[in-house]
């Protein structure tokens, strides 16, 4: 990667906070607790949960109506880009990470989603890290997008090393886009 480095197995986006540095470039994609991989028929429940919890969704539009939910559940399994994010040790799928090569702009973008009993553990900043450490193996850059009033998930985006990079309004809420470029020089 031009003008990334590797410290301690981590690869570091430039000015930014270590990120791990991926596995492979395809398949299921390990790091030191998680196992990110597609999602599988027996993920549902919990994936349905992620797309209904109240907590989950308090800034993602609110939960998601049933009729979108059963049209969700057909079409989640196996699809591309979106990954099942299960402990290792013992299987349980605590959240969603997806990977859009398509998002934003052509950029990709990563969005997530986990299980509120499982806040707070690092999880996600693990999970979060090697999908955009992975992403950014292939593509110039890595967004994504979160509401200005979501501070846990803004704090996440930044310790896995995106940069604020814009603020706008979408969905009558405040947004804020973060990146992270694979070709980024020093700051002036």
């Amino acid at each position: 990667m031009p003008n990334t480095e590797m410290i301690g197995g981590m690869t570091v986006c430039p000015h930014s906070a270590p990120l791990p540095a991926p596995i492979a470039s395809t398949g299921p994609l390990v790091t030191e607790r998680l196992v990110l991989r597609p999602v599988r028929s027996g993920d549902v429940p919990a994936v349905t949960r992620l797309w209904t919890d109240p907590d989950v969704r308090r800034h993602l539009g609110g939960p998601v109506i049933e009729s979108v939910v059963r049209i969700r559940q057909r079409r989640i399994v196996g699809a591309p880009g979106f990954h099942a994010v299960v402990r290792a040790e013992d299987g349980v799928v605590l959240g969603l990470v997806t990977v859009d090569d398509g998002g934003r702009g052509g950029e990709t973008e990563v969005s997530y989603q986990f299980l509120p009993e499982h806040w707070g553990r690092g999880y996600a900043r693990e999970a979060v890290g090697a999908a955009v450490a992975r992403a950014l193996v292939t593509a110039p850059s890595v967004v994504a997008v979160t509401q200005e009033a979501n501070h846990r998930s803004r704090r996440l985006l930044e310790a896995v090393g995106l940069e604020h990079a814009e603020s706008f309004v979408e969905w009558d809420a405040h947004q804020v886009m973060y990146r992270c470029r694979r070709d980024s020089g020093p700051r002036p």
